[in-house]
Order: C-alpha cells, then structure tokens, then sequence
C-alpha cells in the first residue's frame, strides 16, 4: 500500500467525519503525522479540488459527493425503484430503503430512501453502511449469493443486540428460510427498537443487485404485519427486477 495515498485519504476520512474545519495542528495529532507532512499532503488536496482552507482551517469541498453522484448515478436501480417505492410508501406508510451489498466488509450501503409520514419511523441516511448479517436488506442479499460467497463470513459475527444471530452456523441457517420465503426479516437485530422486512433485486442476469426493504419500528411489526407487507414488498421488488430485465421464475 503507498502510504502517501493512505495518509491522504486518512485525511479525507477525517474531515469528513468532523462538522468543523480542522487545523494542521490537530490533524497532525489525530493522524499521528507531522505538521508540515499534513500540511504538504492538505496542499495537494487543495490543488485537486478536495479541500478548501477556510480561516487557516480546512474542510472539504463537494468534489467527493460529485464522484459519488456519478458512480450513484450508474446505478440505474435506484433510479427504476424509485416511483415503485414512493407507491410502496403511500400504501403502508414505513420507510422504503433500498441498499446494496459490500460483499467485501460484509455491509450493505443504503442508496436510496422514502420517508415514511409517520411521527415515529427509522432513519438511515443515504451512504450509511449497517452490517450484513443483521439487518433485512443484508439478508436478503446474503441470502441470494451463491454458497461459495458466502465462505467469507466469519464463524462469530458481531453482536450487536440479543437478537442478533452472530453464529455463521445459525445465520446460514436463516438465509435457508429466506431463499424458501422469499423475504428476509429483522427484529431487532441491529437495533433494539428497529427491525424490517427486505426482498431481493435482480438485474438482467438474474444476479442481485439491491434489496428493498421497509424499515419499521419492532413495536409496530407484529407477525400480522409482517404477512401483510411481505407480499406487497415482494410484489414490489419483482416488478423493479422486471424492469431491470430480470429472468422470470421459471427462467432463473
């Protein structure tokens, strides 16, 4: 790995962690760099567009969101799920999400969201990486690898609540049930008070690209829910399947 380009983008992770502009100083000391090594790699930065200096302080500019946009922009499934997520939304009032997979770190990125009306709902902002194994669209997703992918998972995952099913053992055995259900589920297993319902999406190879899913507070995901929404969020994620030109059924 080059370290300059791992100490740059330690910069970048860095500031765009902090809501303030950050000195040279206390960059040096969060880094554990030098001040004139911050200061020489914080002028490159600057001259690629990265980081403004506001008041001897810097901060980022907008150039990464616009990288990002564009790569977003490629991902022409949140554009197609969108109009099917905003009637999802109307119909049952929870948030709608839809959420890629890091197969990588075992995450799933959100990429896009419709907000529920409701006065108490989950939120997740759009960028935000939530672990695999424990939530709904990460399951989904799981679910849909081949069993070859799925190697990658460790024998004891990160426990986060009670619920969460940490053992490999157990969450295979889980994504079982979810590729005969067609649906995943969390309870509780990320968050306490949080859980959802995920069905996968398909791209025109069959391959799963995103899952959608609803996030909705455990104290309103009673099983009787749970039925009633499945259905709809299955119909949902097949019809954006579709217009991503996925295989029926039979064809997969």
């Amino acid at each position: 790995m080059d370290s300059t380009v791992a100490k740059a983008l330690a910069l970048i992770e860095t500031l765009a962690a902090s809501a303030q502009p950050i000195g040279v100083t206390e960059l040096a000391a969060r880094q554990g760099l030098t001040k004139s090594n911050v200061h020489r790699l914080l002028q490159t930065l600057a001259g690629r567009g990265y980081v403004v200096a506001v008041d001897r302080r810097y901060t980022l500019t907008t150039k990464l969101w616009e990288l990002g946009a564009q790569v977003v922009g490629r991902l022409d499934v949140a554009q197609v799920a969108n109009p099917v997520m905003q009637r999802l939304v109307a119909e049952v009032d929870e948030t709608a999400h839809l959420s890629v997979l890091d197969l990588a770190t075992c995450e799933v990125v959100s990429i896009h969201n419709v907000e529920s009306t409701q006065p108490v709902r989950a939120y997740s902002r759009i960028g935000q990486r939530t672990p695999a194994h424990c939530v709904a669209t990460g399951k989904a997703l799981l679910a849909a690898q081949p069993p070859e992918a799925l190697a990658v998972l460790s024998k004891e995952l990160a426990r986060f609540t009670r619920h969460t099913l940490y053992r490999r053992a157990d969450l295979l055995v889980a994504l079982e049930k979810i590729r005969r259900d067609g649906y995943s589920t969390n309870v509780g297993e990320w968050r306490e008070q949080v859980g959802g319902i995920a069905v996968a999406i398909r791209d025109h190879a069959g391959q799963p690209v995103a899952a959608l899913g609803l996030t909705v507070p455990v104290e309103r995901l009673q099983s009787k829910v749970v039925k009633r929404y499945a259905p709809m969020l299955v119909e949902a994620a097949d019809e954006v399947s579709r217009q991503m030109g996925a295989p029926g059924p039979r064809d997969r």
